[in-house]
């Protein structure tokens, strides 16, 4: 039988891919407006309002893709669901806080009087930063193969804090595309900060997957693979170093180029998660359940593929309908 003949070979993959499709979505949209809001540490009072108005009209709506890759990760693969929420307990409630502290933030910063505006704004920071953090908290734990140990958790912090470092290095791109002035500069100068930590999690997260799995060790090293496989790190690279030069001569008077560390940024993100994909399949749970093990019955999988075939184009239309609309630079802030 045909790959594509067997249900319970191609609904697996069909799903692990829309999963897969909506975290790394989610990662690059909500990762910059979380970093949007991680950088609130560093930017004047009076800046402040320019930033939250750069994101104010997709930050929502880019949850929505987290809403769908963990939904689709509860109704395709029931078991793995239950398998990795178990064990990151913790940090995806501390997730929800900060999520659900960055949301009130966000609103009651609208309404606030200059004097109780700074409270807020700190709230807003706090929640981003915590969101961050515990995201990558679980993005090192499940490399770890979500095990338990003095050593496990300090490389989640370590990767917990580069993911905060990468989700600052993009909101600073995202402000440096969507802002003018003093502020752009200052969000070219954040961004050549946060390169460094960035280029260093990735590092450390592309060493330590092939040392904790002699499977993943051998899927990139063993030989043709190697060979076949190094356009991915090597891209990876040019990327980094490209950003290192074309951020150095932003912003320009004619603002030329302010674009590109942005889209360089997505081209990077995607990259690494295209490293993370390869290294981990077919594991959804990793070295514990495959895809193919933990997906639901063929028949259940059919059954949410009609309605995520309908559902997935309308948000797609959707994201892409609201950055059309509300392309160019942030404007001023006003609630009136």
């Amino acid at each position: 039988m045909s790959l594509f003949g067997d249900p319970a070979i191609w609904l697996p993959l069909v799903f692990a891919g829309l999963m897969g499709l909506s975290i790394l979505i989610y990662v690059v949209l909500d990762g910059f407006d979380l970093g949007v809001g991680i950088l609130f540490l560093f930017a004047e009072e009076d800046d402040k309002d320019i930033m939250v108005s750069s994101i104010g009209p997709f930050w929502d709506a880019n949850e929505t893709w987290l809403v769908m890759a963990v939904g689709l990760l509860l109704v395709a693969f029931p078991a793995a669901h239950g398998i990795i929420l178990t064990a990151l307990y913790v940090p995806v409630a501390l997730l929800l806080v900060g999520l659900i502290l960055r949301g009130v933030a966000f609103e009651f910063r609208a309404k606030a009087d200059r004097a109780r505006k700074p409270v807020w704004n700190r709230a807003f920071l706090g929640g981003s930063l915590l969101a961050a953090l515990s995201q990558g908290f679980m993005l090192g734990l499940y490399i770890m193969g979500l095990k338990i140990s003095a050593a496990t958790l300090a490389f989640a912090a370590l990767t917990a804090v580069c993911l905060a470092a990468g989700y600052g290095f993009i909101g600073a791109c995202w402000l440096l595309m969507k802002t003018e002035g003093a502020l752009q500069a200052r969000a070219a100068a954040w961004a050549r900060r946060a390169l460094l930590p960035v280029a260093l999690g990735m590092g450390a997260v592309s060493l330590a997957s092939p040392i904790v799995s002699p499977r993943i060790y051998d899927k990139w090293f063993a030989f043709p693979e190697l060979l076949l496989l190094s356009p991915l790190p090597v891209l990876s690279l040019a990327l980094l170093g490209t950003l290192f030069v074309k951020l150095r001569s932003l912003p320009t008077a004619d603002d030329r180029g302010a674009h590109v560390p942005f889209l360089l940024s997505v081209a990077l993100f995607a990259l690494a998660f295209l490293g993370l994909a390869y290294s981990f399949y077919p594991y959804v749970v990793p070295e514990r359940l495959t895809i193919f093990e933990a997906a639901s019955a063929p028949e259940s999988l059919i059954f949410i593929l009609a309605g995520a075939s309908v559902v997935l184009p309308i948000i797609l239309g959707y994201t892409a309908f609201a950055y059309t609309v509300f392309r160019g630079k942030a404007s001023e802030l006003t609630y009136d």
